[in-house]
Formats: structure tokens, C-alpha cells, sequence
């Protein structure tokens, strides 16, 4: 007679079986979404966006891509020669957008020159049919350091950008969107906080996009009912100026850095699909198999490959 099976076994291969199926939907949800036909944003939410961060790296992409789906836009941008850069690029490549610019150092929110710039962002958008609400702008900077080694005024900068600024832009948009009842809010997070259980060396970074994250939740309970969808959409690594080729030396799948340009595209066609998701595919993948390594690993391989960031970068920031 054959021996029983023990239930420990059959409980964690049971728990094994539900893990994967989840991850499998997650592959499943996007492939069908690649198939689906994607949603008129401009059609669904409305004719303007706002998007921070606009003119280099994945801001300058997704307001591409956004004004290549016929939406004109509002620019928050620190750099006012940058900003107008930007938006003749945009005029170029899609004669039929309209652009507005607000010159916005978001580290400066919550002082006298910030309350007058959020008062030039309500200015701008008075009468706008602005639909799309994008969180991009953050701070990375000071790179792969411990937190006693670092400036704490960069990281004050940090906090005011990445979680201050992109709080009060989005109280600023949304009472516009509630009176016209429907639009979007896209708020930009990361791969440290949903693929991997910590992110060292970069812990203040990571802590700020964490509070992104569960602040798309909550944003999303409250307002969901009243017509507007608000989701945090996760890149992992991806070709911008927050990535030096020497960093990208050092990663052990240099394969699955996207293109801004591309992430962009998809980025878009997940707009209004869920509260938190990675858009490009083969993110989607690595999220499935980090899920698969356990947490001690991971921050031991995380520790060991960001104290070789802070090798390159030292030398920089000294």
C-alpha cells in the first residue's frame, strides 16, 4: 500500500498552486490587454493633461505619447528653457496639441515661491478640460548611499519632490475633475517597493515611493465611485538619465531595461486598467520571478549589487 501524502506537503503545494496561478492572471491580464483596443483617453477622461517632469527621461516620452493620442498639454517643469524645448518639440511632431508651461522647482512646494507657482499651475488650468493628471517629476539623487553618508538636505529635497509636491499637484487637479466627473490620475512609482521586500542604500527613495503606492490605494477608494481612476504605475529600470550606463554594467539582466519611449506606449494603453500595474511585459515577467526568491536572498543580492552603485557613484558625489 502506497504511504500516505502528508498534509504539510499537500498544504504547501496547495499554497505553491494558488501563488502561481495569481502570477499567471498577472501575465494572462496584460496579455489581454495587448489585445483589447485601447481606451480613447482623450475620448474617456478629457482634452488636457498635466504632467510633471516632462522634458527628459520618461516624462519627455509619455508626454509624447500622450499628445501623439491627441491630448494637449499643461508642462511642470524647474527648467524654463527645458520646458519650452519640450513643447516645440511636441508642436513639431503633432502640430494639432496645445501646450501650456509652468516653470515649478516642486522642492521648493510649501514655500512662498512654491505657493506662488501652484497658484500659476490653478491659473493655467482654469477652464481646461484636463483629464489626465501625471505624477512623473522624482528625485533619486543622492544615488546608492547609506543615509548616515548623505546630505540630509538632499534627502529633505527628495521627500519634498517625490512625496510633498506630487500630494499637493494632485489636490490642486482633482477638484476639476470631480466637477466634470470623470478623469485620471497616474502617479509614477517603482520596482523597489513591489518587486523586492527592501531596497538598500537607496532607502529614503524607495520609502518615498512606497508612501506613492499607498497613496494611489486610498486615492483610488475614495474617489473611484465619483468617476475618477487613479493608478500607480510601476517601472522597474528604464533607459533615463536616473540610470548610468555604469550602473547598467553592473545589473545581471540588462535585458529587461526598457526604452523610455516604449514603456511609454504601454504606460498609456494601462491607463484606467487597475490600481497598480507594471506596463511593459517583460517587467511583468521579472515581477513573476522575483515573487519566486525569498526575501533573505533578495536582500542580500540587493545589499551586494547597490553597495557596487555606491562604489561608481562615490567618486561623483565626493
Amino acid at each position: 500500500m502506497a504511504a500516505a501524502v502528508p498534509v504539510w506537503f499537500i498544504s504547501l503545494a496547495g499554497l505553491g498552486a494558488l501563488y502561481l496561478s495569481a502570477a499567471c492572471i498577472r501575465l494572462l491580464a496584460h496579455l489581454a490587454l495587448c489585445l483589447r483596443r485601447p481606451i480613447d483617453l482623450r475620448r474617456h477622461y478629457g482634452s488636457w493633461a498635466v504632467v510633471t517632469g516632462p522634458t527628459t527621461g520618461l516624462g519627455r516620452s509619455m508626454a509624447m505619447e500622450l499628445a501623439r493620442r491627441g491630448i494637449s498639454l499643461v508642462l511642470l517643469d524647474l527648467d524654463a528653457a527645458n520646458l519650452q524645448s519640450v513643447s516645440a518639440a511636441l508642436h513639431e511632431a503633432h502640430p494639432g496639441v496645445e501646450t501650456k508651461t509652468v516653470v515649478f522647482d516642486l522642492s521648493l512646494v510649501g514655500s512662498a515661491a512654491g505657493d506662488e507657482a501652484m497658484r500659476q499651475l490653478k491659473e493655467a488650468t482654469v477652464g481646461l478640460d484636463v483629464g489626465l493628471l501625471v505624477n512623473n517629476a522624482a528625485v533619486n539623487r543622492p544615488g546608492a548611499m547609506y543615509v548616515h553618508e548623505a546630505d540630509v538636505e538632499r534627502l529633505a529635497r527628495m521627500v519634498l519632490v517625490n512625496l510633498m509636491a506630487l500630494t499637493e499637484v494632485t489636490a490642486a487637479v482633482l477638484p476639476g475633475m470631480l466637477e466634470r466627473g470623470r478623469g485620471a490620475i497616474v502617479n509614477v512609482g517603482s520596482g523597489s517597493t513591489v518587486a523586492v521586500p527592501s531596497f538598500p542604500l537607496y532607502t529614503v527613495y524607495s520609502a518615498t515611493k512606497r508612501y506613492v503606492q499607498h497613496l494611489t490605494r486610498c486615492l483610488s477608494v475614495e474617489y473611484k465611485h465619483r468617476g475618477i481612476d487613479v493608478q500607480c504605475q510601476v517601472p522597474f529600470y528604464v533607459h533615463t538619465g536616473m540610470l548610468s550606463p555604469a550602473i547598467e554594467a553592473t545589473m545581471t539582466f540588462p535585458a529587461f531595461v526598457a526604452t523610455a519611449d516604449a514603456y511609454a506606449r504601454d504606460a498609456a494603453r494601462w491607463i484606467g486598467h487597475g490600481v497598480l500595474c507594471v506596463p511593459d511585459v517583460s517587467q511583468q515577467l521579472q515581477w513573476f520571478l522575483a515573487g519566486l526568491v525569498p526575501n533573505a536572498v533578495h536582500d542580500w543580492y540587493r545589499l551586494r549589487q547597490h553597495l557596487k552603485h555606491r562604489a561608481i557613484l562615490r567618486p561623483k558625489l565626493a
